[in-house]
């Protein structure tokens, strides 16, 4: 984590969601406001897409990584709207980053909270600011430093209310985490006192001597990048965590079967090899 701006994942997720709206079709996920939040021109897009070694137009040129962030962006959203439609007004955005969800959002019932590291909000208000992208009065900015504040003081600090239904998402965060910090997130989360759901996406360990190999390779660059890979759960252990805190509704994903059921068998995709997607889940809990 950059202290002077957002972190060099969570550039690369808006980048790839930025691109994806120039380069892919189908359209998985429509999000009209990634380029003009970075600020960038779809030329520049297209130029990010062409052959370098810089390790954020990688990530934006690998189709299959950028697929999956699509995907789990709209997968996230999906939820959200059904949320909604059964009465939820409170949307908590953990880790938001660049996402642009409450810019997006049509309801002036709906709150959201975006929570994030003071830097990252910092630069991402500057953005907004000099793309002429207007603070919804739905959305709630809660800056936290989870190396020295709690989560529950600074929801509550910005109007979160305990009493009632909410929806959390929490994308690109877990794997950064260590099985503690995560399993006491879930554990707050779990606390709502009316229904509550949480979507996020974790890495799961290879299980091939192939794919720890990759999976290696991928960790070394993002702690190189200052992002260290802190924490990697199989399926049925999550799964055994989230009917422990009382979730009870559990839909999980692997990221090439989000990716291939979202495209419907309209592109080749399921005949690639998504290695970079292999080890990414997505998972939806109720409780």
């Amino acid at each position: 984590m950059d202290n002077d701006g957002p972190s060099r994942t969570a550039l690369i997720t808006a980048y790839a969601r930025a691109y994806h709206q120039i380069a892919d079709r189908p359209l998985i996920f429509a999000d009209p406001v990634a380029a003009r939040l970075l600020g960038v021109t779809a030329a520049e897009l297209t130029e990010l897409g062409t052959p370098t070694t810089d390790y954020l137009d990688l990530a934006v040129r690998d189709r299959s990584r950028r697929l999956f962030f699509a995907a789990r962006a709209r997968f996230a959203e999906d939820a959200v709207a059904a949320a909604i439609a059964a009465g939820v007004r409170q949307v908590v955005i953990l880790g938001a980053g660049l996402d642009t969800f409450a810019y997006r959002n049509p309801l002036p019932e709906l709150r959201v909270f975006e929570v994030d590291h003071p830097a990252t909000q910092a630069w991402k208000r500057e953005r907004l600011a000099a793309a002429g992208i207007g603070r919804p009065e739905t959305l709630t900015f809660v800056p936290v430093d989870f190396e020295t504040q709690a989560l529950a003081a600074g929801l509550e600090s910005g109007g979160f209310k305990r009493t009632d239904p909410a929806v959390f998402v929490w994308l690109g965060v877990v794997f950064y985490l260590t099985p503690s910090a995560a399993h006491t997130t879930l554990e707050y989360i779990a606390g709502q006192a009316q229904r509550v759901e949480v979507v996020f996406d974790y890495l799961q360990p290879a299980d091939s001597d192939e794919g720890r190999a990759h999976q290696q390779a991928r960790a070394e660059r993002l702690a190189a990048a200052g992002e260290p890979v802190c924490s990697y759960f199989t399926p049925v252990d999550i799964a055994a965590q989230l009917r422990a805190f009382g979730f009870t509704d559990l839909e999980d994903h692997s990221g090439p079967d989000l990716i291939t059921g979202y495209l419907d068998g309209s592109t080749s995709f399921a005949s690639e090899l998504p290695r970079a997607v292999r080890a990414n889940r997505i998972l939806r809990a109720s409780r």
